[in-house]
Formats: structure tokens, C-alpha cells, sequence
């Protein structure tokens, strides 16, 4: 009966854990941004070609899955623009969506970039690329900045 017991706090406990553990992005920039000034969350958009940019594969398990930033996440509005090279990945209509976005926000086309913006919507600061030094103090300094 204590087996039982204890097997069944242990999954209620590892639920709870992987449920802080999870990022909540959007792909809707337009509904982020309203929701942002709502809320009065800064933004973190995040682009990413999750099937070929090594160095995007490598900022995400760094910075974005670190300890430090999933406590801070629930402070922030995540947005993810997406453009990767498979066709399957996300549909026709948000490969269109994120292109626009790049226009916009990334029109050097740099991967991975993290742009940093104030609920409003005005860009703080932008980071391009990704060392191999896997250096993510920087992103750090401006998720601070953000939250002051």
C-alpha cells in the first residue's frame, strides 16, 4: 500500500514539474502584441529555423530551456517565428505569417535572432546569432532589463 502511495505522489509531482517546464509560445504576433499591452508583459520573439540552424538547436536548450529562464518566462510574452526548411513543419499560411515578420524584424535574415520588446511593442534590443562559446549572458542582461 505505501508502494502505491509513494507511486502515486511521484507521478502527481513529475506532472507538476513538467508542466513548469514547458514554454508557452505563440505564433500569433498580432495577438501577442494585444495581449502584451493588456498585461503589460514584455515580449521575447524568437526566430528560428528549427529544422536546419544548428545554432538556433543550441541558444534553445542553452538560454530558452535553462532553469534561469523558465522561472522568468511566466514574466514574459514568447513569440516564436518559425522558418524552417521542410515544407511539413507549419503550414503554408504561417510560413507567409513568419516571412512577413522576417521583413519586419529580421530583415537581415539572421538565425538565430532574439528580438527584445516592451509590451507596446517597441523594439528594445535585438541579438543575432549564436556563439560557439554558448555564451547566453547576454540574452540574460536584456531579459533583466526587460523586467525592471
Amino acid at each position: 500500500m505505501k508502494q502505491v502511495v509513494f507511486f502515486c505522489c511521484l507521478l502527481v509531482g513529475l506532472s507538476v514539474f513538467s508542466q513548469e517546464t514547458e514554454l508557452k509560445w505563440s505564433q500569433d504576433f498580432e495577438k501577442t502584441l494585444k495581449k502584451s499591452k493588456k498585461n503589460k508583459k514584455p515580449i521575447i520573439m524568437y526566430f528560428s529555423g528549427s529544422d536546419w540552424c544548428a545554432p538556433c538547436k543550441k541558444l534553445d536548450a542553452d538560454f530558452f530551456h535553462s532553469t534561469e529562464f523558465l522561472e522568468k518566462s511566466s514574466q514574459l510574452n514568447l513569440v516564436l517565428v518559425d522558418v524552417p526548411r521542410r515544407v511539413d513543419i507549419i503550414s503554408e499560411k504561417q510560413m507567409q505569417i513568419n516571412k512577413e515578420l522576417l521583413k519586419e524584424y529580421n530583415p537581415s535574415k539572421s538565425f538565430p535572432m532574439v528580438v527584445f520588446m516592451n509590451y507596446k511593442g517597441k523594439v528594445e534590443e535585438k541579438i543575432a546569432g549564436y556563439s560557439y562559446l554558448r555564451d547566453t549572458s547576454r540574452y540574460f542582461k536584456y531579459v533583466e532589463e526587460l523586467l525592471k
